[in-house]
């Protein structure tokens, strides 16, 4: 049971776990333990997530979702097995916590008149200036 927030937990029969060996350091260790967590989420068919979620979960978790709908999370970052499975486990619920979370509708604005004007004379001072970087012609030059 893996819980996200107070109203939302994660059943067990929805995650599955399996463990290979890591690269990186761990010595001779790494040639003998299999320490790597690769932590699969089948998010498609969780009953604990609505519809927006899902779609939000879905672009947020990227190359992580698998074309069956669901997440897979790889760590390998600790030499400790438990360790690893308790890093995979925290970064799929922080996923799902920031899936849960209902973006802002931007409002269109019209920018003001003020902001207009500011906006013009800043660029007609930047034209006088690279009109003045022309080439030197006349009796001005030495």
């Amino acid at each position: 049971m893996l819980y996200v927030t107070e109203t939302i937990t994660i059943a067990d029969w929805e995650l599955s776990e399996s463990f290979m060996r890591a690269s990186g350091p761990g010595g001779q260790n790494v040639n003998k333990v299999s320490t790597a967590v690769e932590l699969r989420f089948e998010a498609e068919r969780s009953p604990h997530l609505s519809a927006p979620v899902k779609t939000r979960l879905r672009r947020l978790a990227g190359r992580k979702w698998t074309l069956e709908g669901a997440i897979v999370i790889q760590v390998e970052d600790t030499r400790s097995q438990a360790r690893n499975r308790e890093i995979a486990r925290e970064r799929l619920a922080e996923l799902i916590r920031q899936a849960l979370v209902v973006p802002k509708r931007r409002i269109a604005t019209k920018p003001s008149w003020g902001s207009q004007q500011r906006r013009l004379a800043a660029k007609s001072v930047r034209g006088e200036v690279k009109a003045g970087r022309g080439r030197v012609t006349g009796a001005d030059h030495d």
